[in-house]
């Protein structure tokens, strides 16, 4: 998830068994459950998934922990991307490589007919720069270390089960995300040409307890708008620094500043219609520049239908400054919406999957944080989850994504594999 240039504060199964202590986290009995609900046929049953995930959960454990321990920022991921496409090629699958930039797309065929599904990963780590209270190195701070586990996993659970598996899964590990530039760049490259998904999925970690999953059905993550002022002449120095500070109070929220303030956040995000429900997110700098200064601009809010107006706010501010010239370079960057009926769909799998006190339901958008995810959904209707990856009496900066504490429970590995298998099969 990237966090572009916005900042905030300061800054490990199988599900009834012992491999790694799922059973600890108390999902088993609905897990099983619903596993045992023949009610509805369907080709591969989640029973059947989980059997067989359960044999891989130290293996992605592992695999998850070399990824760590290897991070590769935004375009650099060449070791990442080799060690994904050995694994999607040992299990079976369609390999390509080099789709757009590090991008790794596999292809799995099942021996029944049915629809096309993706499936999508991301890869990179979080440069220094973009980290919160971390340190000088770039670092898998985000979670994308567990995505990639999880996305394999997925791919070898029904590479193993094909004989059962209806239609054809799209596995698409995707690098930059952190820049947010390696969605456009695999939409460039036609990543979707040949196989025409009708769905596209994805999960990310989240700081919600080990064993939730949390869904946001017709809500998501905001995009992001920059721009950029110039004033110019003798006062330009003196004026750049109020006309900031005017633009910054535009803004609605804070970066969290405490523990605490994570929390509400958290909390704040499952309230319907709450604090959140609409918001913008300001930040100003301001620059010397040939002629006088330079004021950058960058905001995220919701809904994404508020750029507008915000535009014509910072546009009316600019004009009190004689001299002061606006541009707005590029369109903003799309805001992460996620499908109302397909979030329903999920929302439901899940809650009898896993039990409904386990799949919180998110109202509002994280403020701080961008997805580039949203460029698939603008092309194909599809889900995003948060695996909820906090241990049980964890500080939530180790759960929360760029901080430097972030240490997810890897119990969510396994867990993320069976929902998300059971949830593509049941869509394909």
């Amino acid at each position: 998830m990237s966090n572009s240039e916005d900042r905030v504060v300061t800054r490990r199964a199988v599900l009834g068994g012992a491999a790694v202590g799922v059973a600890a986290v108390g999902l088993a009995p609905a897990w099983a459950a619903y596993a045992g609900n023949t009610s509805t046929p369907a080709p591969l049953d989640q029973r059947t998934v989980d059997a067989v995930a359960s044999r891989l959960d130290g293996g992605l454990i592992d695999l998850r922990r070399d990824i760590h321990q290897h991070p590769e920022t935004a375009g650099q991921e060449r070791r990442t991307a080799a060690v994904v496409a050995r694994r999607l090629r040992s299990a079976g699958l369609d390999v390509t490589t080099g789709v757009g930039g590090y991008g790794v797309v596999g292809v799995l065929t099942g021996a029944h007919p049915g629809r096309t599904v993706a499936y999508r990963a991301d890869m990179d780590a979080v440069p220094p720069d973009e980290q919160i209270a971390g340190g000088p190195q770039p670092a898998h701070v985000c979670g994308h270390d567990v995505h990639t586990a999880v996305g394999v996993g997925v791919a070898e659970v029904l590479a193993r089960l094909r004989h059962r598996l209806t239609g054809t899964v799209q596995f698409v590990f995707q690098p930059a995300e952190e820049a947010l530039a390696g969605a456009a760049a695999m939409l460039e490259a036609g990543v979707f040409a040949r196989t025409r998904p009708a769905e596209i999925h994805a999960l990310h970690c989240g700081p919600f307890p080990v064993g939730q999953f949390a869904v946001m059905p017709g809500f998501g993550l905001p995009g992001q708008d920059r721009g950029f002022i110039t004033l110019t002449g003798s006062q330009a120095a003196g004026s750049a620094p109020r006309l900031a500070a005017e633009i910054e109070a535009l803004g609605t929220v804070s970066p969290p500043a405490t523990s605490a303030d994570l929390e509400r956040l958290v909390a704040d995000i499952q309230i319907p219609d709450g604090p959140l429900a609409e918001f913008v997110f300001m930040r100003t700098g301001v620059t010397d520049a040939a002629a006088g200064a330079e004021i950058e601009v960058s905001y995220r809010c919701w809904p994404q239908s508020r750029y507008v107006e915000i535009r014509k706010e910072i546009h009316r501010l600019a004009r009190s400054y004689g001299g002061a010239a606006v541009s707005f370079p590029n369109d903003p960057f799309p805001a992460m919406v996620c499908p109302e009926r397909e979030g329903q769909a999920i929302k439901r799998y899940l809650q009898q999957a896993a039990g409904r006190d386990r799949v919180p339901t998110m109202y509002a958008a994280i403020p701080f944080s961008g997805e580039d995810f949203a460029l698939f959904l603008n092309r194909i209707p599809g889900t995003f989850i948060f695996l909820g990856v906090r241990a049980p009496g964890a500080a939530i900066e180790t759960s929360y994504p760029h901080f430097g504490a972030f240490n997810p429970d890897e119990r969510a590995i396994g867990l993320g594999v069976r929902a998300m298998a059971g949830w593509l099969a049941s869509r394909t």
